[in-house]
């Protein structure tokens, strides 16, 4: 029997967010698109992640605000999805459970960091910035960086690829020439 997506008889704003982002896939796509992957194939490619699953996480994270279609191919019709404000209020939360993540649940250094263009301070827990004193760091602020490690295999994707550098988030990553498109089509353009 499969579990339910909501949380009818729990009264809480937690219970909520949940409802939207708490789906198995919903926050490591967020992730992405933080990390500027915008395209439906680049999302499919880099998470491994099923076309239909896909699909449906993306319209549920659009149809709840979180994401917005912005089109860049008339015929046929292929989106881009970008964070809306909604969505980049997600920043705070996911950046402290990444840090919670690499703190208490992996036994490996992260391979991702993220600090104040600024200053170029790596944020703390909260996000914030301990050398300018910026309590919370917007993400168009944010670089993220690239720890490489030699023991550790990393994807092979050309997303991976193209997300192992020190980059500014939001900045959209075109794997592929720029294209998007990788083997197996691209956005089904209803999603």
């Amino acid at each position: 029997m499969a579990l339910g997506t909501d949380y009818a008889q729990q009264d809480c704003t937690l219970a909520r967010a949940l409802e939207v982002v708490g789906e198995r896939w919903s926050l490591l796509i967020v992730r992405d698109a933080f990390y500027g992957v915008r395209r439906f194939n680049d999302f499919l490619v880099h998470l491994d992640i099923p076309r239909a699953v896909l699909t449906a996480r993306l319209a549920a994270l659009t149809e709840a605000g979180v994401l917005r279609k912005e089109a860049y191919q008339q015929s046929p019709p292929r989106y881009d999805y970008v964070l809306t404000d909604a969505g980049l209020a997600l920043w705070p939360p996911l950046h402290a459970l990444m840090r919670w993540g690499g703190r208490y649940a992996s036994q490996d250094e992260p391979t991702r960091t993220f600090h104040h263009t600024g200053c170029g301070a790596r944020l703390d827990m909260t996000g914030g910035c301990p050398a300018c004193g910026v309590a919370q760091v917007a993400p168009a602020d944010v670089e993220m960086r690239w720890l490489p490690d030699a023991d550790r295999p990393g994807r092979a994707d050309q997303v991976a690829a193209a997300l192992a550098t020190t980059s500014p988030l939001l900045r959209p990553v075109r794997a592929a020439a720029g294209s998007g498109a990788f083997a197996g089509g691209d956005d089904p353009g209803n999603s």
